[in-house]
């Protein structure tokens, strides 16, 4: 390694283990901040709120190693700039090419070991995260509610809660939405109540005190029923929770806990669902056809229900029991694609997160140039404003994936290239005259 190399490197270094360590930190107290409400005044001890950050913290440093790589280099670059290093580079032949040269490099082995931890520590770090949440649930139920606001402590059901204790496990100023039901929207509306599991864990149990039953038929809006209670017990299975298991045989669940390997294996599954679902389709509407064309079984029409009258009805039976065969098998097309896209867009996240390094590198240079009049702040600035628009990107990218609009190896790497795209531009525009002018 040459002297220049080694020299920038080390200029390098700091601003980045700085940088990495503020913006760690940052994320830390932001955790904490959104989730203090349910830590503080829960009965949740000192110590399981330190392991719950820690294990919260893996994503933050997969998160702050690509943020901490782009503020580094827009440092760096602007402090050689500023201190007009860079005309003694110039006048020795060097082109902003070649002082990129070592950073690159050390931005493509920081994306590989960046990769490696979102592959490897990452996933297991949220599987345990994960658990350790659902075991505060599972003593402290209150523990999965958020005062103010809607919570989702149960799929299929919305509960808003104005105030809890978690000393007594009391409830003020209920709300439940329950959407489990496909005939009718139910809300369960009651001024005060207790909220535990049973001792085997298998049920969520509320039991609540002055409140009223709101049931609205969902074909029938005008079938509405109003039920007045003294007391009433809300019960509803907690197998959604997992909490009828243990930390040590919970199965892994959502992409975030998934390592690359496994999400592939999953998406080969979901593949091979669809493509049966793609022939059973194909099969049900070509039976259809068949049945309005007339070439197959007995089309039904009102010629056809006044001649004949049992065969009729069987015929329309038939023709229905067709019809909703292949509305299911195109409900399950929909589920098995959106799925895919999902664990296809997390796998994708995975190495386009960890490639960023490289990208902030590359278009961190050429941006601390151009700051090099404006110091820290203004560095500092540019680089939240260019993570901000690659998040934009990043998430915009994921949305549109997940909708079926485009690949997911596109939409989850447009960012990506949007950055490099800008990086290459820069880097060709600066190197002559910015370095001409630097003088």
């Amino acid at each position: 390694m040459k002297i220049i190399d080694r020299y920038i490197l080390k200029s390098h270094l700091m601003p980045f283990g700085y940088a990495f360590l503020t913006i760690v930190f940052m994320l830390i107290l932001q955790f904490f901040t959104v989730f203090a409400d349910r830590f503080i005044g829960k009965g949740v001890g000192f110590s399981t709120i330190i392991e719950l950050i820690f294990l919260q913290s893996a994503w933050m440093i997969g998160l702050a190693f690509p943020m901490a790589a782009l503020v580094a280099t827009v440092l760096t670059f602007g402090a050689l700039t500023t201190t007009s290093e860079v005309t003694v580079f110039r006048s020795a032949g060097l082109s902003l090419y070649r002082l990129m040269a070592p950073v690159l490099v050390a931005g493509l082995i920081l994306s590989g070991i960046v990769e490696r931890f979102n592959n490897v520590v990452i996933p297991v770090a949220n599987y345990y995260a994960r658990s350790l949440m659902l075991d505060l649930a599972r003593t402290k139920p209150s523990f999965g509610l958020t005062e103010n606001a809607f919570s989702t402590l149960v799929d299929g059901y919305s509960i808003f809660v104005r105030d809890s204790d978690a000393k007594t496990k009391e409830l003020s100023g209920i709300v439940i939405y329950n959407t489990t039901n496909p005939e009718s929207n139910t809300m369960v509306t009651a001024e005060k109540g207790i909220i535990e599991f049973s001792p085997d864990y298998r049920y969520l149990l509320m039991t609540l005190y002055n409140g009223e039953i709101h049931d609205v038929k969902r074909n029938n809006p005008l079938a509405y029923r109003k039920i007045g209670f003294a007391t009433d017990r809300f019960i509803v299975e907690s197998s959604k929770l997992d909490l009828t298991r243990t930390v040590k045989n919970r199965i892994r669940s959502g992409d975030n806990e998934l390592s690359a390997g496994e999400l592939i294996m999953i998406s080969n599954e979901l593949k091979k669902r669809i493509t049966e679902s793609e022939i059973s389709v194909s099969k049900a509407r070509g039976v259809q056809e068949k049945l309005k064309s007339g070439n197959g079984a007995p089309a039904i029409s009102g010629d056809a229900r006044s001649v004949r009258g049992p065969d009729t009805n069987r015929d329309k039976e038939d023709a229905g029991s067709r019809v909703l065969s292949l509305e299911e098998e195109k409900s399950n097309l929909d589920y098995n694609r959106s799925q895919l896209n999902r664990y296809m867009v997390a796998y994708y996240k995975k190495y386009s997160l960890s490639f960023a390094c490289f990208v902030f590198v590359l278009v961190g240079a050429p941006l601390g140039v151009m700051a090099r009049k404006g110091g820290f702040g203004l560095g500092a600035i540019i680089s939240l404003l260019l993570f901000v628009l690659y998040w934009v990107l990043m998430i915009l990218g994921e949305n549109i994936a997940k909708r079926g609009i485009l690949d997911p190896l596109i939409s989850v790497w447009f960012a990506n290239s949007v950055m490099i795209l800008i990086g290459l531009i820069l880097t060709f525009r600066l190197n002559g005259p910015v370095f001409s002018s630097s003088r």
